[in-house]
């Protein structure tokens, strides 16, 4: 017959074999991108959010962990000259994936984060390679669309560069979530007055830090951060796109989670 300490240190032993299963089956979502996707700290003074920062409300976190390290002003250029892009490797590992987005700041002509459509090719491919090297799976996401209309449809301002990104999908044979199309499409359908929700539009008074209110068609407020989120859930879901689909928490169960910040100034 077993005595109390020996059925304790069973007991003790199951336990942490349980969660030592748990910790390996457990999987990391890096986000990789510029403003439209990054965290926002300044949630009770500013309506702005980054899409990465709602995506957990799609994501079961039983299943996988977000590290958003998307981050406000960066290109590719500049993301990988700061090192940003090499901390994402140091802690990625088999079996995560890694979603990256840029595009907007590539097309800014200010040195430090500009790139040449080759440039930027070259940068996400390095990107998708080492991600690979790592045993992770990368994904691409093509910039979203700023809010801009001329003549009563959405204006391309991005150039080149997401059907740029498109062609190093299909060079890599890596999945693209186009949420480029997919934003455009949504902006279309709500038109240039019923969009401005969406956006960073802010009547003055209303929040601190923006008591003379703020017109920006670049930046998204909580809303337009989950249709985002959402658009992206449904690109995975388009795809068919395994491990990400597999998180996905279902319809009815979603509730409202922004990601925890991962540490990383």
């Amino acid at each position: 017959m077993k005595t109390m300490k020996q059925s304790c240190m069973i007991l003790l032993s199951l336990t942490m074999g349980l969660m030592c299963i748990s910790c390996r089956s457990t999987k990391t979502l890096f986000m990789v991108g510029d403003s439209t996707m990054a965290d926002k700290s300044e949630l009770i003074a500013s309506p702005e959010r980054g899409w990465g920062q709602l995506f957990a409300t799609y994501m079961d976190s039983t299943k996988v962990k977000i590290q958003n390290h998307a981050k406000n002003g960066r290109s590719t250029r500049s993301y990988l000259n700061e090192g940003r892009w090499d901390e994402v490797m140091k802690r990625i590992k088999k079996g995560d994936v890694v979603i990256i987005e840029f595009g907007h700041n590539d097309t800014k002509p200010d040195a430090e984060r500009h790139s040449t459509v080759e440039e930027y090719k070259l940068n996400l491919s390095r990107m998708v390679n080492d991600a690979r090297a790592k045993g992770a799976i990368p994904v691409l996401a093509t910039s979203i669309v700023r809010r801009q209309f001329e003549n009563g449809q959405v204006k391309n301002t991005h150039g080149n560069y997401p059907e740029a990104m498109r062609e190093v999908a299909r060079l890599l044979d890596v999945p693209v979530l186009d949420l480029n199309k997919t934003s455009t499409d949504w902006l279309q359908s709500l038109g240039d007055e019923s969009s401005k929700a969406y956006y960073m539009n802010v009547e003055p008074g209303k929040w601190s830090k923006f008591p003379n209110g703020k017109t920006d068609d670049t930046h998204l407020k909580e809303a337009g951060a989950l249709d985002i989120g959402l658009q992206a859930v449904q690109e995975i879901e388009r795809l068919n796109l395994q491990p990400l689909i597999r998180w996905i928490v279902p319809e009815g169960k979603r509730k409202t989670a922004y990601t925890t910040p991962c540490g990383i100034k």
